[in-house]
């Protein structure tokens, strides 16, 4: 969800996103997504090895458990947020749902006031 919010706020971003155990787009993220209008469903899910011999300007994580697995990657500022892994949320599909909106919502707030103290010196 994070690739795709930070996608929406503007064209100054060039967004990937990789997981340390990823298990493919989990189906309501896309809902959630969906739900304020990004389509998310063209997203890969990928693994962090993959992008570890790269540069970053910034390497955001958004679990503690990625945090904690997460190489560092040699250029780059890395910005750690501890939210919620909505797809750990147990429940019935409603309940789960609105566990991923409560966390799209957190997430798209603190990459709002990342991406303006970027551009607002």
């Amino acid at each position: 969800m994070a690739e795709g919010l930070l996608a929406a706020v503007g064209d100054d971003f060039f967004t990937l996103s990789a997981g340390v155990d990823p298990h493919g787009l989990n189906p309501l993220a896309v809902k959630a997504m969906a739900e304020i209008g990004l389509d998310i469903s063209g997203q890969s899910s990928d693994h962090i090895d993959d992008y570890v011999d790269q540069s970053f300007d910034y390497v955001i994580t958004v679990c503690d458990h990625v945090r904690e697995a997460c190489p560092v990657f040699p250029i780059g500022q890395q910005v750690y947020w501890s939210f919620d892994d909505p797809a750990q949320a147990g429940g019935t599909e409603e309940e789960r749902m609105a566990v991923f909106r409560r966390i799209r919502d957190e997430i798209q707030r603190q990459l709002q006031e990342f991406a303006s103290g970027l551009r607002d010196p």
